[in-house]
């Protein structure tokens, strides 16, 4: 058994300079999200303004799961939301925040891999992220 850190389990979303459209979209995705699956440890889920950002690791990147090997520090997504107006504009509106919803989706597919083992993979997570969209699709007309 492993230490939860002090507050409330589940999915947060956290970032207010993220584009506000991308944060009231998943806002309403991370409600979804905590009445359909299990968040045992609480997971910050950071909007970052840019279009990309430098991870604990020195990569470039516009999303990322943050994974540590303490599980008594706190893991985190953190997604760039700065291109989403010129997406949006290139692939259309809902194209563009489902993008956002499967990325988001896939780091939650490798939260659900280090609760389980500790440890993060590749292997099945563009599937089972597809999976969760579909699920996510029938719910909602729009993103």
């Amino acid at each position: 058994m492993w230490a939860v850190p002090r507050g409330r389990s589940g999915i947060r979303l956290r970032g207010e300079r993220g584009h506000p459209v991308v944060r009231k979209c998943l806002i309403r995705y991370a409600a979804w999200l905590r009445a359909n699956y299990e968040f045992p440890i609480r997971l910050p889920v950071y909007l970052l303004p840019g279009k990309d950002y430098l991870t604990v690791e020195g990569q470039v990147s516009e999303v990322s799961f943050f994974a540590p090997i303490n599980r008594r520090h706190e893991p985190y997504i953190r997604i760039a939301t700065g291109a989403y107006p010129m997406e949006a504009r290139e692939i259309g509106r809902d194209n563009a925040l489902a993008a956002y919803i499967c990325a988001v989706s896939r780091q939650i597919v490798h939260y659900q891999q280090w609760i389980a083992t500790g440890r993060v993979h590749n292997r099945g997570v563009d599937r089972q992220a597809a999976q969760m969209l579909r699920r996510y699709r029938g719910i909602t007309q729009h993103p």
